[in-house]
């Protein structure tokens, strides 16, 4: 599905335009990008849960020579 199928059927089951639905579904997703940014955890019963996860620094090994390199951590 995608952003836009979600908006057409928002506003198919709520009976509101497709344009104050694409709002409420941009709102709930700033809200949640606003929620990770704070390094908070978002729990939606039922839906699904978001966390940032960060990787920390690690050697690994070049596939075509074989030789060792330090990969970067990344969030």
């Amino acid at each position: 599905m995608t952003k836009s199928q979600l908006i057409a059927m928002v506003a198919e089951k709520t009976d509101i335009t497709k344009k104050c639905s694409e709002e409420v579904v941009d709102c709930v997703f700033q809200t949640i990008i606003e929620a990770l940014k704070n390094n908070d955890k978002v729990v939606i019963n039922g839906f699904g849960t978001f966390e940032i996860h960060t990787r920390s620094q690690r050697v690994g090994r070049n596939p075509q020579t074989g030789e060792e390199m330090l990969i970067e951590g990344s969030v």
